[in-house]
């Protein structure tokens, strides 16, 4: 299965993490009745706008299994804990709720 992480303004739309774009190691953890992003990244001007709009963030994984649709998981970041760790040089996001689902399947026809 490939797997795909954004980390995204959600105002503006703007792509802050693409790992199909750029090389960064993550990972993914169910922590209480959340779950916690732990993204192995330099400190650069990124890493600071990500902290500038933690607020106002989205992260999304894309998920693509050979022979099936591909699943969006959209999580929902709102006021959790959006932190860097300069020593281990890795940034932290906490996300409280998700919905996963099949994009192609809420298309809109006019």
């Amino acid at each position: 299965m490939k797997e795909t992480l954004l980390v995204k303004h959600a105002v503006g739309g703007r792509t802050f993490i693409d790992s199909s774009k750029h090389d960064v190691a993550y990972r993914v953890e169910q922590a209480g009745t959340g779950w916690l992003f732990r993204i192995d990244v330099p400190f650069d001007a990124v890493v600071e706008d990500i902290l500038q709009w933690k607020e106002e963030l989205n992260v999304f994984l894309f998920r693509e299994a050979e022979g099936e649709p591909t699943k969006k998981i959209w999580f929902y970041v709102k006021d959790n804990p959006v932190e860097y760790d300069h020593v281990n040089h890795c940034l932290t996001i906490t996300a409280e709720a998700n919905i996963e689902y099949v994009p192609e399947r809420f298309s809109a026809s006019l």
